[in-house]
């Protein structure tokens, strides 16, 4: 076992906006900071590749871990099954339960605890938030805190659980990442892994309506922005076009 000099946390870090806060939070805390991604065969694995270069510009240590052999374990989901239909709209049970992984988060978790163990570090940061209770179980603060029970007491090191974001919103997220400088350019939301994010699965109607709430213009390209936050945060454009 290796120990860091300073206090250190493994973020779990997908490339998306929420654990792209936390990450920076957590070099703000001045931590010894190593994100940890996962392969585990999502559609929207462009989110891989944007993790990887924000670490290398920030010089953090990462490491993408390649679960891909329990692809057939969780793949049962839209998010992991490529020949189901992405389900369009905003967050709700009714119609984005497809997009549910079975028992992601206690997969990801556990295999973030060993690395903590591992090196020496006291915490595990991720970035579950309070926009994704209503629909995934594995964010909400029941589980959260169970998990973080279990934790403590199951290495001869404990390890803490950290989810600063778990009851706030996506726009208080990104407030909070505005007020520190962050660029939004730099992460990934779509489900789908395309050139430009689609601008109409769940995930990128909630990104952009939190951009809205904030009166904030989102530097992400889309195919389209056809929802009502999109269009209130959409630059003006010549009077010409339409």
């Amino acid at each position: 076992m290796t120990h860091s000099p300073d206090p250190a946390t493994v973020v779990i870090y997908s490339g998306g906006m929420d654990s792209f806060t936390v990450l920076h939070r957590a070099l703000r805390e001045g931590l010894d900071v190593h994100a940890l991604s996962f392969d585990y065969g999502q559609r929207h694995r462009r989110e891989l590749e944007v993790a990887e270069r924000v670490c290398r510009a920030l010089g953090v240590p990462h490491q993408v871990v390649d679960i891909t052999a329990i692809h057939g374990l969780i793949d049962n989901s839209a998010l992991t099954d490529a020949s189901r239909a992405m389900p369009e709209g905003d967050y709700a049970e009714d119609n984005l339960t497809a997009t549910v992984v079975p028992n992601r988060n206690m997969v990801l978790l556990s295999l973030a605890i060993a690395k903590a163990v591992n090196i020496g570090a006291g915490r595990v940061d991720y970035g579950a938030h309070g926009g994704d209770h209503v629909l995934y179980p594995d964010c909400r603060p029941a589980f959260v805190e169970a998990m973080n029970d279990v934790a403590g007491i199951a290495n001869f090191a404990p390890v803490t659980i950290h989810a600063p974001y778990l009851r706030s919103s996506k726009a208080e997220i990104l407030a909070e990442g505005l007020a520190m400088g962050l660029n939004y350019a730099d992460t990934w939301t779509c489900y789908r892994g395309e050139d430009l994010a689609c601008g109409r699965c769940g995930s990128c109607r909630e990104r952009l309506a939190a951009f809205a709430a904030l009166g904030a213009v989102d530097p992400l390209g889309y195919q389209q922005r056809s929802d009502p936050a999109a269009e209130a945060e959409r630059p003006d454009t010549d009077a010409g076009e339409s």
